[in-house]
């Protein structure tokens, strides 16, 4: 103990403390300050630092050594010194009372050099840290760099840059270290490069920037090389997810999401990649459960960047049990493999073909993803990386993967649904387009339908040749808005309606009318229910042809007029009314009639014929129906031919929407197989009428139906004198069938009633109806037919 009361070593630096009380590390003594602020003590760092002699200041208030401030302390010629007082209570039995006087670092850690500690921080920075000289020569560097570059700085010390490795990327870093040498101005370089304490190559970001003096000489050059392969690898899924956002799930078609995922897949995830699926899939169903054993499945598509698939694209193939894929199936889970897994050694030696791959072309890491989606299992997906690619397949990117192969299998799934929607459209539009008409001598008909490109599946157009009573024949063209099973089934219900409503005989603006309140209705429907689906929209062309009077019917409902062709003249279109679009309300619908010479064509289209991008010579069909004019102005005896050339005339590169098209060659009834007669409304005239037809059947050879045919003509024109209107026809048509007519004013349709024993009356139409193949009523625009038919016997017809 001194005669200060201090330690004898307290002048020194070292860690003071007394009584638990804990000093600041490096203080130094400075003075010791009795009760009244009076230096009774001063140390030899009092001269030392602040150049004050313990002499002077003895004796003198504290303010002598630390001046007015008690934030930094100053030497006595006024320089600001890198430390601040701090006075410390002493203990009453060191010190009786006083305090210390103590000069605490601001800067540096107390008891610590500082030249030691940028050596400690250069050695330990936790990134690649290396010194050149202006040559670009190494003079430093520090752990990390040597752990880089798998070197002591003892072995690198005065090499050049370029010969540590000899690879363009440090030709380059030697070529960059010598011109900030030059310039004094910093750069930074990215390479790809393997470094050789690496196995792969990684992604590296290095600063390059000059060592400069006090008079801002560059006297080294630094470098700090910084790894972002994780960064990087970071950056490319995020890369690859956006990519899978926006290229997956374009296609509607199942084989082509395939593709869209095994375009995105290779060769940024994976060498090679397939989509395997199971066969339902393909066809549009929802596939059962995957049994455990062997897997059949139809390859969808593979894709890959260095060698070519050993299973053709399409085609149906199987894998062992012990395969990967079938473990993916059977298990449901994504699994990763190494090409010396054991499942993928008893793999390869089970399964020789399925082993061709890996063998050949270096296969060395697996990855194997089930497609499943809404609870169904729909596939596999198989990635694989072979030699080229050196870096195996991580537990990162199997996460990778589950996220690709689960967003492409609710976009698989929405393709088959889809798939499964259009194949049903698809089988209700081929029967729309299928018209199996029986043989009829009315007209020769031909037709095309062309489906609009672009994947929107088959669309709302329909055509229809129905069969009516008299020899008559039906001719209808209808287009419903939209594509999809929606209009599929819509058309097709349209298309039955008509169907219906024709073989009730009603006229063909009759029968537009209940088509109108058939959708109007469908409409509301559709409202009441909820349905976001906009209401249907659908134009219609009705035409009747009567071979035996040689007169067409027409009406339309929105829908274009056809173009008619009459023989040696030119073609022209139709005069008929514009009608609004079924649904649309309105005014009652119109038609027209025109009467055609044999031979004439008649042409019948939708509305997308002449829609625009559907033109022929700038002009819409509607407008200027040049092409289909040019068509059947090159005369020909084939309706096949004149459908072709109006094909190949109006056909678009890519037509947005279907085409309907229905070319019709009327003929007419020859002389010799009708026969009419006018009859007065006097019921002498029947036997005049039954004496008529019976002697027409003898000329026509059809003698064995004389008896059937006078009991129908008998009670026929008796109904009409007696029940209807004058004046009154009898007609009589030969075809495949004897068809006996009887025309009259009145607008009463007869019926067929059960009679009672009692009733005098009420059995002749029974009887016609017993005897007649058929009969039936149709009301005409001055009045009604009513007509009965009875087979011929094939020998005696045509």
């Amino acid at each position: 103990m001194s005669q200060s009361g201090l330690p004898a070593d307290a002048s020194h630096p070292r860690r003071l403390s007394s009584e638990g009380e804990a000093f600041f590390p490096a203080s130094f003594a400075l003075a010791l300050v009795d009760a009244d602020s009076t230096i009774s003590w001063a140390g030899e760092w009092a001269e030392r630092l602040l150049g004050h002699p313990p002499q002077e200041v003895v004796g003198r208030s504290v303010a002598a050594l630390i001046g007015d401030t008690d934030s930094v302390l100053r030497h006595r010629d006024g320089r600001r010194l890198p430390f601040r007082p701090h006075l410390i209570q002493l203990p009453e039995h060191v010190a009786r009372g006083g305090r210390l006087l103590a000069a605490v670092p601001t800067r540096d850690v107390a008891g610590t050099d500082t030249a030691a500690l940028m050596e400690a921080a250069f050695e330990q920075y936790p990134t690649a840290y290396a010194i050149y000289d202006t040559e670009a020569r190494l003079l430093r560097l520090n752990t990390e760099m040597a752990r880089v570059l798998a070197r002591s700085e003892e072995d690198l010390r005065g090499m050049h840059i370029g010969d540590i490795e000899h690879t363009p990327e440090y030709a380059e870093a030697d070529i960059r270290v010598r011109r900030v040498a030059k310039t004094g101005e910093p750069e930074i370089m990215e390479p790809f490069t393997k470094v050789p304490g690496e196995s792969e190559a990684h992604l590296w970001s290095s600063e390059i920037f000059p060592l400069k003096d006090d008079s801002g000489e560059v006297r080294a050059v630094g470098t700090n090389a910084q790894d972002l392969t994780e960064l990087h690898r970071g950056r490319e899924r995020l890369a690859l997810f956006t990519e899978a956002r926006t290229r997956i799930g374009v296609s509607l078609e199942v084989d082509g999401t395939a593709r869209e995922l095994a375009d995105v897949a290779v060769p940024r995830f994976a060498d090679y990649a397939c989509i395997d699926l199971l066969g339902a899939v393909l066809g549009g169903d929802l596939p059962g459960p995957v049994e455990d054993g062997t897997a059949t499945l139809h390859r969808a598509v593979s894709a890959s960047a260095y060698v070519p698939s050993t299973v053709p694209d399409g085609s149906a193939h199987s894998h062992l049990a012990l395969s990967p894929v079938n473990l993916c199936l059977t298990s449901g889970r994504a699994l990763r493999f190494s090409r010396t897994d054991p499942e993928i050694r008893r793999w390869l030696a089970g399964d020789p073909a399925g082993a061709a791959l890996p063998e050949n072309h270096g296969a060395h890491s697996f990855i194997v993803v089930p497609i499943r989606a809404r609870g169904a299992t729909l596939g596999v997906v198989s990635f694989t990386r072979h030699s080229a690619s050196p870096g195996p397949f991580s537990p990162d990117d199997l996460l990778v993967a589950e996220d690709l192969v689960a967003q492409t299998a609710v976009c698989l799934d929405n393709s088959r649904r889809y798939t499964h929607e259009r194949n049903i459209a698809s089988s209700l539009q081929r029967r729309e387009l299928s018209p199996q008409a029986r043989a009829q001598p009315a007209v020769d008909v031909a037709a095309r339908y062309l489906s609009a490109r672009g994947g929107s599946g088959p669309g709302g157009g329909w055509f229809d040749v129905i069969p009516l009573p008299g020899l008559r024949v039906g001719l209808v063209v209808g287009t419903v808005v939209g594509h999809g099973i929606r209009a599929a089934a819509a058309a097709s219900r349209l298309r039955m309606a008509v169907r219906t409503l024709a073989e009730i005989e009603l006229a063909p603006d009759e029968v537009l009318t209940r088509l109108d309140d058939i959708v109007s209705h469908a409409q509301e429907g559709t409202r009441i229910a909820g349905d976001a689906v906009s209401d249907i929209g659908a134009t219609c062309l009705y035409a009747v042809y009567d071979p035996a009077s040689r007169v067409c019917t027409l009406a339309r409902a929105g829908h274009p007029a056809p173009v008619l062709i009459r023989p040696g003249a030119r073609g022209e279109v139709v005069s008929l009314p514009s009608n609004s679009p079924l649904g649309m309300g309105g005014l009652p619908f119109e038609g027209a009639q025109v009467t055609l010479p044999p031979d004439s064509v008649l042409a019948l289209f939708d509305r997308n014929l002449g829609r625009s991008g559907n033109t022929v010579d700038g002009d819409t069909i509607e407008e200027a129906p040049a092409g289909l004019m040019r068509a059947f102005n090159d005369r020909t005896d084939s309706l096949d031919e004149i459908c072709e050339n109006i094909v190949d005339l109006v056909r678009p590169e890519e037509p947005r929407d279907d085409i309907a098209l229905l070319v019709a060659r009327t003929h007419a009834l020859d002389s010799d197989r009708t026969a009419s007669w006018d009859l007065p409304c006097d019921p002498s005239v029947v036997a005049e009428a039954r004496q008529n037809a019976c002697g027409l059947l003898t000329a026509w050879g059809l003698e064995d139906l004389a008896f059937v045919t006078e009991l129908v003509v008998s009670e026929l024109v008796t109904n009409a004198i007696r029940y209807g209107v004058g004046p009154i026809r009898l007609r009589l048509l030969k075809d495949t069938a004897l068809i006996c007519e009887v025309s009259d004013g009145g607008d009463t349709s007869p019926h067929v009633r059960r009679a009672k024993p009692t009733d005098e009356g009420g059995r002749g139409l029974l009887l016609v109806a017993q005897l007649s193949e058929r009969w039936g009523t149709r009301m005409t625009a001055v009045g009604k037919t009513v007509w009965a038919e009875q087979s011929i016997p094939p020998d005696q017809a045509l």
